[in-house]
């Protein structure tokens, strides 16, 4: 282990986190606030911890290795999570445990939306501001956009991005390097990001609550600027272009990439994770739909339409933005929403789950295994479009899936030895886990009557599905630690 090269780029890390400090500073004085103290402290500490860590190592150039990149990436969001809950922790306006800071931090860097907070409608701008550009900087990546911008990492910000980027495939180049593909990335989701804060201007929002809804929107994270979320609005067309962006963020951003760079959108057409993952969005609006005008939860039909739409993509990306009360639908409407929140987005996107590629494998393993029932001695190919997955593929993705059910089975007990119902563990762990953020029971309205250890488990489930558990479970066995 390279403990030398760990430290600096740990520090360099740490000193650029604390830059995303200043912005809220400047809406503070825009806005005439007296809000803007626990900015300075947070920025002055976080940038003198990343001087402590770099300055003692800052002459190391050795070359970082796979290992050296998981590593960091760890100990990069667990400490980053912590020092994005210092100005939480020091502001006057809300009055937070260092528990409930961290829980809020980095619900909003791993992209969770889950929140302790409450009358969010009286914050101070700057933090209401603050809370939406952590999830903007936890969507895409901190780890990818370092890649991007600090070229001093070298070669070895491929194990960085490797490490980092969500999803089953890791090697997928946009350009021949990795430092240009990382930009590409960021370059496509700042377009997003600009894109959608324009619309939701037209749509009707004020400029700021654009700014800030686009920021969750595209990082499929969910926060809001009011407690009522997207419903605070109460308008038909801001829903429409969140309901549109949301769909939009979930998809693989290299789509995205190509489809500028080429001026073309046959990548979408052939990719099988885009039609899969639209056919699931479709299905599962329809059955939500059908639901509640079969029970006639809105006398408007254009309401149920637009709230059952909107949930469903909402809920099914993980996004967690709400216009309605969801955990009050009927029967099995709300349980349905949380278990298609499991599956998520694409993979190479913002969103959280285990990821509809990896279903999409685990669906034609199975159709496989019945086909060879009736067949044995064939043999079947399990295939992409026209491609043949390698088997060394497909077992990666049910090992993941086979961990991922181990850990949420785990972390839902440890939930229930704090003292909450079955509902109530099972939600709250299916919101952390899957960074999805409202749950069911008594995580409905938000997270704040969890006691601190409940709060710390979901926090750990938080990390572990923003880094899709392997990255950080893969530092506790002996075999990582071994020279």
């Amino acid at each position: 282990m390279n403990w030398t090269v760990v430290q600096r780029i740990l520090g360099l890390l740490l000193m650029m986190f604390s830059l995303t400090m200043l912005p809220p500073i400047l809406i503070a004085l825009l806005f005439g606030e007296q809000s803007w103290l626990p900015f300075v402290e947070g920025f002055g500490i976080t940038l003198a911890a990343g001087l402590i860590f770099w300055l003692p190592v800052h002459r190391s150039r050795k070359d970082l290795r796979l290992r050296d990149g998981f590593l960091i990436v760890a100990a990069f969001w667990t400490v980053l999570g912590t020092a994005g809950a210092a100005p939480l922790y020091f502001a006057d306006a809300i009055t937070l445990s260092w528990t409930d800071a961290v829980f809020e931090s980095m619900s909003g860097l791993t992209t969770t939306g889950a929140t302790i907070l409450t009358g969010l409608d009286d914050l101070p701008r700057s933090i209401l501001y603050y809370r939406q550009q952590l999830q903007w900087l936890g969507g895409m990546g901190i780890i990818v956009l370092a890649v991007a911008v600090l070229p001093m990492l070298g070669v070895g910000g491929m194990q960085l991005y490797r490490a980092e980027t969500p999803g089953p495939v890791k090697d997928t180049k946009l350009t021949p390097r990795i430092t240009e593909t990382a930009k590409a990335l960021w370059y496509v989701y700042l377009a997003f990001t600009i894109t959608c804060a324009i619309c939701y201007m037209v749509a009707g929002m004020g400029w700021f609550d654009a700014l800030c809804h686009a920021f969750s929107t595209v990082a499929i994270g969910g926060f809001s600027t009011h407690d009522m979320s997207i419903g605070y609005f109460n308008s038909a067309a801001i829903d429409i272009v969140a309901i549109v962006f949301m769909f939009a963020a979930g998809i693989n951003f290299s789509l995205h990439f190509f489809a500028w760079r080429y001026v073309s959108i046959r990548h979408y057409s052939e990719d099988p994770e885009f039609r899969a993952y639209t056919m699931i969005l479709v299905v599962l609006s329809v059955l939500v739909v059908a639901g509640l005008f079969y029970h006639q939860s809105y006398a408007n039909p254009g309401d149920t339409v637009i709230n059952g739409v909107f949930q469903a993509v909402s809920i099914a990306t993980t996004t967690g933005f709400t216009t309605a009360d969801y955990s009050a639908w009927p029967v099995f409407l709300p349980v349905a929403l949380i278990f298609a929140s499991f599956i998520g987005g694409c993979a190479g996107s913002t969103a959280g789950g285990i990821k509809v590629i990896r279903c999409l494998l685990i669906y034609k393993q199975g159709v496989r295994e019945i086909v060879r029932l009736v067949h044995p001695s064939a043999e079947i190919p399990v295939k992409l479009g026209n491609k043949a997955v390698q088997f060394r593929v497909v077992d990666a993705v049910w090992g993941f899936f086979s961990v991922y059910m181990v850990v949420f089975v785990v972390l839902m007990l440890a939930m229930m030895a704090t003292g909450l119902d079955q509902v109530t563990a099972f939600s709250a762990i299916a919101a952390t886990l899957n960074n999805l953020g409202p749950g069911l029971g008594e995580v409905s309205a938000g997270f704040m009557t969890l006691s601190d250890t409940a709060k710390w488990i979901a926090v750990a489930g938080m990390l572990l599905g923003r880094l899709e558990i392997f990255t950080l479970l893969v530092l506790i066995t002996p075999t990582f630690w071994r020279h």
